[in-house]
């Protein structure tokens, strides 16, 4: 992990977390500064650089990140937690159609 996030009080990723800061890889030199309409911020960096977001009344599992989650996923709690909830999204997803 490179540097510290904050998540953003109730969003997706703070629910997954259960905290309100993290851990992350992102070493960029680049990121997102404005973000378009419908698209919601879930974490931050220190300087104020958007590290994630998420689509706005989505009905499935929509979330982008700036770091990469599946790097080391079995030494990081939290990547296991993202990817847990990812793979109940799907299967939920699954189950709707499948009706």
């Amino acid at each position: 992990p490179a540097h510290e996030v904050e998540l953003i009080e109730g969003g997706l990723l703070h629910k997954i977390a259960g905290s309100r800061r993290i851990k992350v890889n992102s070493l960029h030199s680049q990121g997102v500064e404005k973000l378009a309409p419908n698209l919601v911020p879930e974490a931050k960096a220190e300087d104020g650089v958007i590290e994630a977001f998420r689509i706005d009344g989505a009905k499935t599992f929509a979330l982008a990140m700036q770091w990469h989650p599946e790097w080391k996923v079995m030494e990081n709690p939290f990547s296991r937690a993202l990817f847990a909830a990812f793979g109940q999204a799907g299967r939920d997803h699954a189950s709707r159609r499948i009706r």
